[in-house]
């Protein structure tokens, strides 16, 4: 008889064009809706209301953030013994699902690029992933990069490993609006627009429910369940601080319909369980959006965490159409 350990790679084990696909498909339900909401409380009005997400977009809109969570906790078969996810770039939606879709997820190593070595600290390196998920029918629905740091298994030492620029990432062609075919003439009459250069101050929001919300969305990276990865205690899964970030977003913008993708997402600070995130929503560009009537917005939520909101943890850009 033999005894294995369970986990992904290391960082010595990944390489470029190297695929992580195994993960289970997910079909978006009401129960994994309902769930994934109690545990973020985002108002986005279409994803709540199925009847007039259906007389708008053809059916029960499943909320984009559920999608993106989903998402990157399948490609975390990659990354079960991250250290901690930097960045992301370049998300852009190509639909949105309905519930009762199926997702799957293929990750792909685009560049690898070892860390400093540093006496006394474990070695590690970081990897940007290249992550793209499709429907039951093999449609696109996401495409986006992330970058993971990882620890190597062994110490390496003074042997130099892989030394890619993990900044130089190439962005993907824009896919089209998903939300052209809508029929907005369903929502009534535009609500105000917005204006460029306005800051939105939120209350703050307490970090509960963290482990649920990675075990409900397939994310087995370790630091998110085991305490004894970190000597601080498990870190917050990132999508989480981005889900109360939208979150807050929605309760200052409501007529905020649908997020099309993120420019950037840096995480800047670890979270952990507890904690009170507050966020400045600044709106950093406003332009016309035909197909809704309403404006296509470009968002910059900076999240701070503690009770003196002192402790940055989250710059993230992201287009949203507001109508």
């Amino acid at each position: 008889m033999s005894e294995y350990d369970v986990g992904g790679p290391h960082f010595e084990d990944l390489a470029h064009g190297q695929v992580f696909d195994g993960a289970p498909a997910v079909t978006l339900t009401e129960g994994l809706a309902a769930t994934h909401q109690a545990i973020l409380g985002d108002r986005m009005a279409l994803p709540l209301d199925h009847h007039r997400a259906t007389a708008v977009a053809g059916g029960a809109l499943a909320h984009p953030g559920l999608v993106c969570d989903v998402s990157i906790g399948q490609s975390t078969l990659a990354t079960h013994h991250v250290r901690a996810n930097l960045f992301y770039r370049g998300l852009r939606f190509h639909r949105f699902p309905l519930l009762g879709d199926t997702l799957s997820t293929r990750t792909e190593v685009e560049a690898l690029k070892q860390n400093t070595v540093r006496p006394g600290r474990p070695a590690t390196g970081l990897a940007v992933l290249r992550i793209t998920t499709t429907d039951q029918a093999g449609r696109p629905v996401l495409d986006y990069r992330r970058c993971p740091m990882i620890p190597y298994r062994e110490q390496p030492g003074a042997v130099t490993g892989p030394a890619d620029d993990v900044h130089a990432v190439t962005e993907q062609t824009p896919p089209g609006d998903p939300t052209a075919d809508w029929n907005f003439a369903a929502l009534g009459s535009p609500g105000p627009a917005l204006v460029a250069g306005d800051v939105y101050r939120s209350s703050g929001d307490v970090v509960s429910s963290a482990p649920e919300l990675a075990r409900l969305t397939l994310n087995i990276a370790a630091a998110h369940h085991d305490v004894r990865t970190s000597p601080e205690g498990r870190l917050v899964y990132g999508g989480h601080t981005i889900g109360i970030a939208l979150a807050q977003a929605t309760r200052a913008v409501p007529g905020l319909l649908a997020v099309l993708g993120w420019e950037s997402c840096d995480h800047t600070g670890p979270v952990r369980e507890g904690d009170l995130l507050t966020s400045r929503l600044h709106v950093e560009a406003v332009a016309d959006h035909p197909a809704s009537g309403g404006q296509l917005v470009t968002f910059r939520s900076l999240v701070n965490a503690g009770t003196d909101a002192a402790r940055p943890v989250l710059d993230w850009v992201f287009q949203a159409v507001v109508r």
